[in-house]
């Protein structure tokens, strides 16, 4: 069962995050940043991972603790969860439209991670959210997962499409890549027969 628990206990947040990603998507995320926890729903159910998420973060300093800590959390719960990673596709990519917004996903669950980030927003806030903490998510969380991890924004005008799209289009990469390869259930997708070190 490919399933993690993460609990990160910090001055200035505490979260834990659960995971299953042999699920079909059902999720349960509270972080009390009301836009972040719509991203997390998107990120769930278009991976196809069960999550739940909770998080009391120094939400009165403002929303960039617990978004990028809970990155953290997340990253560290999808590399336990995939354990020698057995199997597994290794590589997606997705080509993800939303209304005005075009932007593709690709990546690698190397255990190398890094991150290409070439994403601009047309707005400084989504409602009360920091547009800046859509980058900081992702990098801490191919950071933690060990994910080599590319977004591009292709076009795209309104700030909302562009985050949610971008979400999208990693989740759907990242189930492509966590999927069985029915040829290689048993083997390490890697020619040095290890992606964990």
């Amino acid at each position: 069962m490919r399933k993690a628990t993460i609990e990160r206990n910090t001055a200035e947040t505490k979260i834990r995050v659960e995971i299953d990603l042999d699920g079909t998507g059902r999720y349960d995320n509270a972080t009390g940043v009301g836009f972040f926890d719509h991203m997390l729903d998107q990120l769930a159910r278009h991976a196809l991972i069960d999550m739940t998420v909770r998080a009391e973060g120094d939400l009165h300093i403002d929303d960039h603790h617990t978004v990028e800590d809970v990155g953290i959390a997340l990253g560290k719960a999808l590399t336990r969860a995939m354990g020698d990673k057995r199997g597994i596709r290794r590589y997606g990519s997705c080509l993800l439209p939303m209304d005005d917004t075009l932007v593709r996903a690709a990546l690698d669950l190397s255990g190398r991670p890094y991150l290409v980030w070439k994403v601009d927003f047309t707005a400084a806030r989504i409602g009360s959210f920091d547009t800046e903490l859509v980058r900081e998510f992702f990098t801490a969380f191919a950071m933690n997962g060990g994910i080599t991890l590319h977004v591009e924004k292709l076009d795209g005008l309104n700030s909302h499409h562009i985050a949610e799209a971008a979400f999208k289009a990693v989740a759907r990469a990242l189930r492509d890549a966590l999927e069985t390869d029915p040829r290689k259930a048993d083997a390490v997708p890697s020619t040095k027969g290890t992606l964990t070190e």
